[in-house]
């Protein structure tokens, strides 16, 4: 059965003193307030992910959405903060959404470290998972940004070496998260999920139609489908869910 998660990943509460990281997007409340109540919304997706490892041995969770501007990275990295307040678990952010990546820009971490990230990684034989890691520190949690591409997406996470990093990543990760691509608007989701244990759906609450939440799911493995997150965001839908932005005119977007 489908666990429906209300979440509202606008709340802009105060902000945590992080030093190293004052750049993070207040919105993710796990890693800025988790004390919060707006955190504790994310803890009822970890417990989920908690009671899959125990339960089935699940690690690698693909987070995907309709379309775009659904809060899929940001649902990504609440979770992913939420779990990473375990200290022995070993948590794995990556970014697969290599057409439009997010999770460097949401963690601060643009301009701050090289480029090279998952794209990098897939790209070269010799370059191992472990160099596109980054450590973020002070938190227990590790990310691999999407890294520097511009074309060739489909025969990158099409790939055998795709593949075989996400084995490198069960073997040095407890969980693993992946934020792909919108399902409905390319086919990169479908070909990671090749490697993923299960997948959670995030929806924009009050502005998904229906029918286009029931096609995103039609695409998927009914029996892979572990939770579908009611994303609180208000705002009015745009031509092709935003996602088409990016093949002429991208426009900053905010979850």
């Amino acid at each position: 059965m489908r666990d429906l998660v209300a979440v509202d990943a606008l709340v802009l509460g105060r902000r945590a003193e992080v030093a190293e990281h004052d750049n993070i997007a207040p919105q993710l409340v796990s890693l800025l307030a988790p004390g919060s109540f707006a955190a504790d919304r994310y803890r009822a997706l970890r417990y989920r992910i908690e009671e899959l490892r125990r339960s089935a041995g699940s690690q690698v969770f693909a987070v995907t959405s309709p379309g775009a501007g659904e809060g899929k990275t940001v649902t990504t990295l609440n979770l992913a903060g939420s779990l990473a307040q375990s200290p022995d678990l070993r948590v794995l952010v990556i970014d697969a959404d290599l057409r439009r990546p997010r999770v460097a820009q949401y963690l601060g971490l643009t301009g701050r470290h090289d480029s090279t990230g998952l794209a990098d990684a897939i790209s070269d034989p010799a370059c191992d998972l472990d160099r596109v890691v980054r450590q973020l520190k002070p938190f227990n949690l590790s990310v691999v940004p999407a890294g520097s591409r511009d074309q060739g997406f489909y025969e990158l996470l099409n790939s055998a070496r795709m593949e075989t990093l996400l084995r490198e990543a069960r073997q040095n990760y407890d969980v693993v998260l992946i934020d792909t691509p919108p399902i409905l608007a390319v086919p990169d989701c479908r070909l990671i999920g090749r490697s993923a244990d299960a997948f959670l759906l995030v929806v924009a609450a009050h502005r998904t139609p229906r029918k286009i939440v029931a096609e995103a799911l039609g695409l998927l493995e009914p029996a892979r489908v572990i939770g579908i997150v009611f994303n609180g965001d208000d705002r009015p839908a745009s031509g092709q869910y935003g996602y088409a932005d990016y093949y002429g005119h991208p426009r900053e977007r905010r979850f």
